[in-house]
C-alpha cells in the first residue's frame, strides 16, 4: 500500500464489481476473504494420515534434507538450495509405497542458538523441533563430509529426549574420499560420539546420486515397528529373572535390590515398570545392564526404552 488512507481496488479474477480495501481502517476486508475463498477452486479430501507414519528429516542447515525428500518423491516438490535457511517451516508431504503410508516432513536447519539472529530464523528452528515432537520416526541428516558436529548432537539428544525412533542418515557419502578403513572408523566415530543413541540404525546414502535412498523407507519401517513392540509379561519376567541370577544387583549399605515382577506398560517408546523392594537401591548402570538384556532377547533396534523401577506400594523412579 502507497499510504494508510488511500483506497485500493482487488477484483474477483474478473468476476463482479471491485471490491474498496481501507488498509488504515480494515474497512472491507471481510468481504475481500469472503471473496477470495468464494472463488478458490474445490480441492480433494486430504487421505486419512492416522496409519501414516510421521517422518521428521532434522540436522544442521544445508545437509541435504530438502535432497532427500525429493529424491524418495521422485520429483522436485520441496525447494532445494546451497543458500542456508532456504526452508523455513515444516513441509508435510503424504506419499504411499507398497502399501504403506507415509508423512514426510521437510525442516529448516537447526543452528546454534548463537548463530540465531533474526525473528523468521527462530521461528523455523522452533517449528523444527515441533516437527520432532510429532513425528514417530526422525531421521537426522549428517553432512558425510563434517562428521558429527556438536550441533548434531543436540539436535540427536533432543530426538531422544523426546523418545522417537531415530535413524542416522549419512548424506553426500559419495563426495568423500574414502580408503578401505573410512567406513568402520566412519561408524566408529558416529558410535563414539552418539553413545546415548546406540540404538540407531546408520545409512550411508547420496541424495545427489540417489545411492542406498531406497534403503531409507526400509530402514523406517524397522524402527517404526520397535518403537510400537510389545512383548509378552511371562516372557519378560523370565527374562528379568535370568539377567539377575547371571548378575544379581549390588548390594548398597547392606541392603540389596529386589526385583518382584515387570510389566511393559507403553509404547512409542517402549516403556517397562519394574516392581522393586526400594527403588532408591537402583543404580543408573544395573538398569544399563537390564536394558542391554532386553534389547539383545527383543531387539528395540532405532528406538530408545525407559526402564521405571517402582517400590511395590510406593513411589517409581526411572
Amino acid at each position: 500500500f502507497q499510504a494508510p488512507n488511500e483506497y485500493h481496488e482487488f477484483y474477483k479474477l474478473g468476476l463482479g464489481e471491485p471490491i474498496p480495501l481501507s488498509a488504515a481502517q480494515g474497512l472491507n476486508t471481510g468481504d475481500l476473504m469472503d471473496a477470495i475463498v468464494k472463488n478458490m477452486p474445490e480441492l480433494p479430501d486430504e487421505p486419512e494420515d492416522v496409519d501414516s507414519i510421521k517422518i521428521a528429516f532434522i540436522g544442521r542447515p544445508n545437509v541435504g534434507k530438502s535432497s532427500l525428500v525429493n529424491k524418495i518423491l521422485g520429483e522436485e516438490r520441496v525447494i532445494v538450495s546451497d543458500i542456508p535457511g532456504t526452508t523455513r517451516d515444516a513441509i508435510d508431504t503424504m506419499i504411499q509405497r507398497e502399501g504403506n503410508s507415509y508423512i514426510l516432513i521437510d525442516t529448516a536447519g537447526i543452528r546454534r542458538k548463537t548463530k540465531i539472529d533474526i525473528a523468521t530464523e527462530r521461528y523455523s528452528v522452533m517449528r523444527a523441533l515441533r516437527a520432532v515432537d510429532r513425528c514417530d520416526v526422525a531421521l537426522l541428516v549428517v553432512d558425510a563430509e563434517a562428521g558429527i558436529t556438536e550441533q548434531d548432537k543436540k539436535i540427536a539428544g533432543y530426538a531422544h529426549d523426546q523418545g522417537k525412533a531415530s535413524v542416522i542418515i549419512i548424506n553426500k557419502w559419495d563426495l568423500l574420499k574414502k580408503d578401505d578403513k573410512t567406513f568402520n572408523n566412519y561408524v566408529k566415530d558416529i558410535r563414539e560420539e552418539l553413545g546415548y543413541m546406540k540404538y540407531a540404525p546408520v545409512l550411508f546414502v547420496s541424495a545427489l546420486s540417489g545411492q542406498r535412498v531406497d534403503k531409507i523407507l526400509l530402514a523406517v519401517e524397522s524402527v517404526a515397528q520397535s518403537h510400537s513392540l510389545r512383548v509378552s509379561t511371562p516372557g519378560l519376567n523370565n527374562l528379568i529373572q535370568d539377567a539377575v541370577q547371571q548378575n544379581p544387583p549390588p548390594t548398597f549399605k547392606t541392603k540389596r535390590l529386589k526385583i518382584y515382577y515387570a510389566a511393559q506398560n507403553g509404547i512409542k517408546p517402549p516403556k517397562f515398570t519394574l516392581f522393586v523392594n526400594n527403588a532408591g537401591l537402583v543404580h543408573f548402570s544395573y538398569l544399563r545392564y537390564l536394558e542391554k538384556q532386553i534389547r539383545a532377547a527383543y531387539g528395540f533396534e532405532g528406538t530408545p526404552i525407559k526402564l521405571v523401577m517402582k517400590t511395590k506400594g510406593g513411589s517409581e523412579d526411572s
